[in-house]
Formats: C-alpha cells, sequence, structure tokens
C-alpha cells in the first residue's frame, strides 16, 4: 500500500492514536528519517518513542561503530533482533519504534515485526539519502566506500524484503513533516 496522503485533522489523529492496538515500527534504509520521523509521529499521537538503535547501545554499553568494529555486522544483528525482540514484547501496544536500516532484512526481525507490529517502510531516492546521511559520520557500512554505490547497492539487495511492509511511504527532501501526513493517512487506511 503506497501512500502520498493528505493531512489528517487533530480529531483524526486521536482517533487513529484511540485504533491502535499494537507499536507502528518504521523500517527502511539508512538517512531516510525513520528516527526524525518517528518522534513527531509519536509526539503527534502521543505515544511513547524508542530508537532501537540507541537501545542497542544502551544495552551493549557501546556505539553501533563499536559493536561493528569489534565483533562484527552478524553479531550485531543478532544483537538487534533480541533487543527489537525485547522491544515489542515489552512494549505498550501504543507506541513507535524507529529501527535500524538493516533489521528488517533479518527474516526472524521481519517476521516478529510483521506479527506484532504495524510496520511502515519509508522509502527514499538515492540523492536525498546521500544527502541525509552525509550529516553524520556514524555509519559503518558506509566506511571504507562511496557511499551512492553502497546506499545504491544496499536499497536493490533491500527492497524485496522492506516491500513485505504493508504500508509504503517516501520520504522526499523536504520537512518530515510531510512524511509524518503520508505515515498517518497509510496507517488509518490500514487499521
Amino acid at each position: 500500500m503506497d501512500h502520498d496522503g493528505h493531512t489528517l485533522s487533530s480529531a483524526e489523529i486521536e482517533a487513529l492514536a484511540a485504533r491502535l492496538d499494537r507499536p507502528i515500527v518504521l523500517v527502511g534504509m539508512m538517512g531516510v528519517g525513520k528516527s526524525s520521523v518517528g518522534r513527531k509521529l509519536a509526539g503527534l499521537l502521543h505515544l511513547p518513542f524508542t530508537d532501537a538503535d540507541e537501545a542497542i547501545e544502551q544495552a551493549a554499553q557501546m556505539t553501533i561503530p563499536e559493536i561493528f568494529e569489534q565483533f562484527g555486522e552478524a553479531y550485531f544483528r543478532d544483537g538487534e533482533r533480541r533487543v527489537i525482540a525485547r522491544l515489542l514484547d515489552g512494549a505498550s501496544h501504543r507506541s513507535v519504534l524507529a529501527t535500524g536500516g538493516g533489521a528488517f532484512v533479518n527474516p526472524d526481525t521481519r517476521r516478529l515485526i510483521l506479527d506484532k507490529g504495524i510496520a511502515v517502510w519509508l522509502d527514499s531516492d538515492i540523492d536525498t539519502l546521500i544527502e541525509r546521511v552525509g550529516r553524520r559520520d556514524n555509519r559503518p557500512l558506509l566506511r571504507g566506500g562511496d557511499p551512492r554505490t553502497v546506499l545504491t547497492r544496499l536499497r536493490e539487495e533491500r527492497a524485496s524484503a522492506y516491500s513485505q511492509a504493508p504500508i509504503h511511504v517516501t520520504s522526499t527532501a523536504g520537512p518530515h513533516g510531510r512524511t509524518v501526513a503520508k505515515v498517518l493517512k497509510g496507517i488509518d487506511e490500514w487499521l
């Protein structure tokens, strides 16, 4: 279900929040805006927000780049799955969770999110992703490679996994508020 949505009124947003019966889980590429959109979405819906990457760093007492460097990506993905499982099991049914870019690619994590959450795929074009990931230097998968090449490859490799999310929203280069409006409309139509 693709959405380019219209803005919901305050009353429609309140009604939507009351209908939620499980967490909203944002999935998609690094740099697409899952954390920024998630915080704004949670604020509008008056729900708690959790960034899975922050929860992973807190649990590991290490940064994600440090985990990748010391233990590798496979170790990180296993820990990511366990943290997301804990967050979904312990979550209020009414919450918003932003996941890391590779989380939904893991079949076990994807199954867990699809079973226990409302998965929303935030998508974006490569130019927008490149502009956004350039703002921070903490992306382990971009170290030592050309960002355009790496992001293009990852986006192609991950598209089939991301497309399993029942709600698909395109995030453009503009303000995240437009993306939030699209997400709200998508969830409203899906419920």
